[in-house]
């Protein structure tokens, strides 16, 4: 049974930094395609951060790209969002997903009705 929780959210001041954490369980994080994506009220839902499980480097968001880093640790087998210089738009509800492989090429990952299992959220808010 897959599953994908995420954790770490909480407020922080505009300027300021957050990390937020992924756990998968029924797969292995490291051999699959994994991402972020975020959803801001009245807003459609976004792709923040999306890894492929060849070991690529991440696609990222126009908006975040040199401000957040998406990363993973083999030994916990976690996926992490690592968000820096942090901006009051950033402030959203962010999702860990998993999809097939194909939506973590460079014309899918934008697209979150490509991935397949979804966690719960975490809340970011920047203020």
């Amino acid at each position: 049974h897959v599953q994908l929780v995420e954790s770490g959210g909480g407020s922080v001041q505009a300027g300021g930094s957050l990390k937020i954490a992924c756990v998968g369980s029924g797969f292995r994080v490291k051999n699959n395609c994994v991402g972020w994506f975020r959803q801001a009220p009245g807003e459609a839902r976004e792709g923040v951060a999306v890894t492929a499980s060849s070991g690529l480097s991440p696609y990222y968001a126009d908006s975040v790209n040199g401000r957040f880093i998406s990363s993973r640790d083999k030994a916990s087998d976690m996926l992490y969002l690592q968000m820096n210089s942090l901006k009051p738009e950033d402030t959203a509800m962010y999702y860990c997903a998993r999809g097939p492989s194909a939506c973590c090429s460079r014309d899918y990952w934008r697209k979150s009705a490509c991935f397949t299992y979804w966690g719960q959220g975490t809340q970011v808010t920047v203020s």
